[in-house]
């Protein structure tokens, strides 16, 4: 996929000395808009259209300021914003990729519950119990969230997160069926890499950014007995939902946390 290049075809702009540069907008943007937003809003555009997969390199910075026309300054600062984003990856030395769930940095980036010891690698990876995956059709408020219809096709799934072997985290999820035909609970089980990971190489599905709610709740009966508490013990309810490019939801979760050995941490910028 080729971008068209950019020019500036304003005469009198074309007549000053100082060389400047300009990109045509995307679509109506304030005149004030820095140009190294422009350009990331373009890399952007290659990222959701797929020209550029997860864990792909992309290109460097000198060929993308050819190709749009900037200097390597401007593309320089736009992909930086994308790397805090976490949207890219720049490696010393090897150039710059598209972020994957896979990478070990960034697989956990949603999952904000961290060991009292505040050493997230302290306990190893989570071991994972599919419950279930099955077919179903969208509540009103599942509709809601995902942007679809009440009663369109959805699959849920149910699955209890533990850590040191200790039951900790129950979640249900709600996918919309179409772009995830063919995902099963056995499908589920054999993935070694985290789900997002497996929502990347299978379904071509990344998600890229999440909205959560979060408030204690007491559990009814069905949930105490999967994460082995008792009906008094308060848990923490996350509710989050999760969009890939173009801010389209793509999930509806809710997680349940025991947060007696665990606590729930947010970096806020």
């Amino acid at each position: 996929m080729s971008a068209t290049p950019i020019f500036n075809t304003d005469s009198a702009a074309a007549a000053n000395t100082q060389a400047r540069e300009s990109v045509a907008p995307l679509q109506p943007t304030p005149a004030f808009s820095p140009l190294y937003q422009q350009i990331k809003a373009l890399i952007l555009q290659s990222l959701k259209a797929g020209e550029w997969k997860p864990s792909a390199a992309i290109p460097s910075e000198i060929e993308l300021a050819g190709r749009f026309k900037v200097s390597q300054g401007t593309v320089r600062k736009a992909v930086d914003e994308l790397a805090s984003e976490n949207l890219l990856v720049r490696r010393q030395g090897k150039g710059t990729f598209v972020a994957t769930h896979a990478e070990r940095q960034i697989q956990y980036r949603f999952l904000k519950l961290i060991p009292d010891n505040g050493d997230p690698s302290s306990e190893g990876p989570a071991q994972r119990h599919i419950i279930e995956c099955k077919r179903t059709r969208a509540s009103v408020e599942v509709a809601r969230a995902l942007a679809i219809r009440t009663g369109d096709a959805v699959l849920q799934v149910r699955r209890v997160l533990s850590f040191a072997n200790i039951p900790t985290i129950l979640e249900d999820l709600w996918l919309p069926a179409a772009p995830f035909k063919g995902l099963t609970a056995e499908r589920l089980r054999d993935s070694n890499g985290p789900m997002y990971a497996l929502f990347e190489t299978e379904f071509d599905v990344r998600m890229v950014r999440a909205e959560e709610k979060i408030r204690a709740v007491l559990p009814d009966a069905e949930q105490c007995a999967l994460l082995k508490t008792d009906a008094q013990t308060p848990l923490l309810s996350v509710e989050r939902i999760a969009y890939t490019y173009n801010d389209a939801p793509m999930e509806m979760r809710r997680g349940l946390y025991l947060t007696s050995k665990h606590y729930y941490r947010n970096a806020l910028n």
